[in-house]
């Protein structure tokens, strides 16, 4: 089946984003929300964490501790590698399951790290990138997570340049206003993603 990664920096409204494609019916598959299953209680991964990072680095009801484990992998590289060699394959394998089930036109792959991963560049048929201005991301990342300026430019830091996203994207939907509540903004991504939806159809022969 046909293949769309979608990507974008945190807080660049990738969800937003998918949410409006899945509404022409493609099939969405979340890397994202994989992520977040496999360390779920009872989650896959949950009992290689558990035996590598230790028992503080499971919460209470037997998910991640995504905070103590967040802090642990921004000051540890090592760690960070650690934790990505137990949960990458996973994700992985997950996302192909998901994508062989899929059913519909196309199949978008959200991927936020698809462009750091040159693997993942291998595995899609077109990359489109959502793209916006890192003081965007810095404000949305803000309001929604709570998390301070420094946190949010940390993060942003470790992944791949907003330049870097352009140049590997064949496609890209700019989605920078930053009023969510903007009715004019959300009809302007429609209106990109109902363009980029036509030209995906006619590119799948669907």
């Amino acid at each position: 089946m046909f293949a769309v990664g979608l990507t974008g920096g945190i807080g660049s409204g990738k969800s937003t984003v998918a949410d409006l494609f899945a509404t022409h019916g493609v099939a969405i598959v979340d890397t994202d929300l994989i992520a977040h299953q496999i360390t779920a209680p009872n989650g896959v991964a949950m009992p290689q964490i558990a035996s590598e990072f230790g028992a503080a680095f499971v919460a209470a009801d037997g998910s991640m501790d995504r905070t103590r484990m967040r802090a642990l992998i921004f000051s540890d590289e090592e760690a960070r590698r650690r934790l990505e060699g137990i949960t990458h394959p996973l994700i992985r394998a997950e996302t192909e399951r998901a994508r062989n089930a899929a059913s519909g036109p196309y199949v978008m792959l959200v991927v936020p790290l698809l462009v750091e991963s040159g693997a993942w560049k291998t595995r899609v048929d077109r990359i489109l990138t959502v793209d916006c201005s890192v003081e965007t991301q810095v404000s949305r990342v803000m309001r929604r997570n709570a998390f301070s300026r420094e946190q949010v430019l940390a993060i942003i830091a470790r992944q791949a340049t907003r330049e870097a996203r352009l140049t590997a994207a064949d496609d890209v939907i700019v989605n920078d206003n930053d009023n969510d509540n903007d009715n004019t903004s959300i009809d302007e991504l429609t209106r990109q993603v109902e363009e980029q939806h036509r030209l995906y159809l006619s590119l799948s022969g669907a």
